[in-house]
């Protein structure tokens, strides 16, 4: 097993570096403020590859799980998955979760894995491109939509870059309880705040009317792509369409800083077709944003995964059973 230091792994990533931001050192400081215990593994032969791995004790007891978010990185090959086995066993992990960095649907899990009917960030998601110019990408967004972004200035909406994170929770617990989701601490938006927005990795952006915060949105950035993780918005002026000039500004940041992705996280696990045919009708779970998030004109992408590597498996039936009781959710966990 070859597990490496962080100053090690962020030096392997130098190598890769669009690699995804969950696979980021920072990432995982983020988690481990939160619970996680993080462990850096890479293989050398016969090609480089390497792995962030998230250990999580579970309640009243020595077991944890073991998560592998977008990825691993590089080329991993059966000696990989040998020495993530072996790092697995040693922390007496359930299982592996493993959701891999793809959009390629013939990606198929490596051998001794199953496919999960749990996944942990969101299966599906939209994506803009952002390397057109901008008139082309506003272009590509449904007429409503960019009648809504020309609504927003004409109507007085500013959107600016702020480190207010208070005024931003404020938002996510109106947002929380009108559309009845979880929030998370406020500590947990300004942990990870403080860890990526040094990097320029991080920007929180509110929109604001006469100077009150009406929604804001926290986007990431790494390499040549960029995330929508956190959103919220207020009961007031919704009329004058914050959340549409607050989405592009936000594009606008990530494709000044050369990105050519935006990536919309998160729409219900669904195709295209049943997306379409019934949007108007259900709001429960992630069918709320598609209405909104779908007329950004991203491309809808699906990650192959996620697959499950079992250790103990009666404690994952356990597990199994527990985690189906709960809803998706539509930001990055």
């Amino acid at each position: 097993m070859n597990l490496i230091s962080t100053e090690e792994w962020d030096t392997f990533l130098s190598h890769y570096p669009n690699a995804h931001l969950l696979q980021t050192s920072a990432w995982g400081q983020f988690k481990q403020s939160f619970g996680w215990q993080v462990q850096h593994i890479l293989t050398r032969s016969p090609e480089p590859s390497g792995a962030q791995v998230l250990f999580r004790r579970l309640p009243l007891g020595i077991f944890r799980i073991a998560y592998l978010p977008k990825g691993p990185v590089g080329s991993p090959g059966a000696a990989f998955w040998k020495d993530v086995d072996a790092l697995c066993r040693k922390h007496r992990a359930v299982f592996l979760k493993v959701e891999p960095d793809s959009w390629d649907s013939s990606h198929s899990p490596p051998a001794g894995f199953q496919a999960s009917a749990h996944s942990i960030q969101p299966l599906r998601t939209l994506v803009v491109d952002l390397s057109a110019e901008e008139d082309h990408i506003l272009g590509r967004m449904k007429q409503k939509t960019r009648y809504n972004i020309r609504l927003a200035l004409r109507k007085g909406i500013v959107v600016r870059a702020s480190s207010d994170l208070n005024a931003f929770y404020r938002l996510l617990e109106v947002t929380g309880g009108r559309d009845e989701f979880g929030v998370h601490s406020p500590a947990y938006y300004r942990r990870a705040y403080e860890l990526f927005h040094p990097r320029g990795e991080c920007e929180l952006f509110l929109a604001e009317y006469q100077g009150e915060p009406l929604a804001g949105l926290m986007a990431f950035s790494h390499g040549q792509r960029a995330w929508y993780f956190y959103g919220a918005s207020s009961n007031k002026h919704r009329e004058r369409m914050p959340t549409y000039l607050l989405q592009w500004e936000a594009m606008r940041w990530a494709r000044n800083k050369g990105c050519t992705q935006y990536d919309l996280w998160g729409v219900p696990d669904a195709d295209e077709e049943e997306l379409e045919a019934n949007f108007t009708q259900r709001s429960d779970g992630l069918w709320g944003v598609y209405r909104f998030k779908r007329g950004f004109g991203g491309e809808l992408r699906r990650s192959p995964g996620p697959w499950d590597r079992v250790y103990h498996p009666r404690l994952y039936q356990f597990y199994d059973w527990w985690v189906r009781r709960a809803e998706p959710g539509g930001e990055a966990g």
